[in-house]
């Protein structure tokens, strides 16, 4: 998710329930037990999704995760970064992440980002230590700097290092922008509002453990090289309107799906 100089922690939640209501069935990539679904966010549905609380993931986070930061409002979830004392840290926010853990398909959400510097709003899949299992990881990330531009990259076992800027007309946080990615054994292709903006195909930079899906926002008083200097004024929130997971081989889960126009 960022430099390699950097080593990603995370305190992450183990435990799997059941998909109530979710339709589709499990992939079949070892690890994954996660279906094909779509949550448009006409409530929050906490057997599917865990919600960060309590604690921050290292020293170059600014704040510390809380529910207190995450909401549904008119079908929209919302990811608040405010000044408010919590825990070890002066600023409180918001993240998200699915209990189970999904394999090879099309990731997609429709996203309004935050605004400010040194602020990061992320769409992501992320596997690690905490679950047993090596760091692998698959990142959308909007950085307050510059929100002309949306960063991806991967993480394999760890390493990183493989990040590229595609462009958001008009702005992540001038509106809604649909984010996708599809993940297969050999290849990841990037899509920003339906359009391809970046493909990998080298091996060693496609990982292969099945992933957990995030959301976050957060910020950071240290990786300013990144994530730019911090700057608050006031709070923000980072929006969800839609996400969906198609399982290569599936239907696709709604009619504007990039999974739709695929082969």
């Amino acid at each position: 998710m960022i430099s390699d100089c950097y080593a990603r922690l995370r305190h992450l939640t183990l435990v799997t329930l059941p998909l109530a209501g979710l339709a589709g069935t499990a992939v079949a990539q070892p690890g994954a037990n996660g279906a094909s679904f779509m949550d448009d966010f006409d409530g929050l549905n906490t057997g599917f999704w865990f919600v960060s609380d309590g604690w921050n993931n290292g020293a170059h986070q600014n704040c510390t995760w809380s529910k207190k930061q995450v909401k549904i409002n008119n079908g929209i979830l919302e990811l608040t970064f405010e000044h408010r004392k919590e825990g070890e840290r002066n600023f409180a926010c918001g993240e998200i992440q699915s209990r189970k853990r999904f394999g090879y398909g099309t990731y997609e959400a429709r996203i309004k980002t935050a605004d400010g510097s040194g602020l990061n709003s992320a769409f992501f899949t992320y596997i690690g230590p905490a679950d047993k299992k090596p760091h692998d990881e698959i990142d959308f990330e909007v950085l307050g700097k510059n929100p002309a531009k949306v960063q991806v990259n991967q993480y394999v076992s760890a390493k990183g290092g493989n990040e590229y800027l595609a462009d958001v007309p008009g702005g992540a946080n001038q509106g809604f922008n649909d984010y996708a990615f599809i993940w297969e054994k050999d290849r990841i292709r990037y899509f920003v509002n339906g359009e391809l903006v970046h493909e990998v195909t080298d091996p060693a930079k496609i990982p292969s453990n099945a992933q957990k899906i995030f959301f976050s926002l957060w910020g950071t008083d240290t990786l300013s090289d990144w994530m730019g200097t911090f700057s608050y004024t006031e709070p923000t929130t980072l929006q969800v309107d839609r996400v969906a997971f198609t399982a290569l081989g599936e239907e696709c889960q709604f009619a504007e799906s990039v999974a739709c126009r695929m082969d």
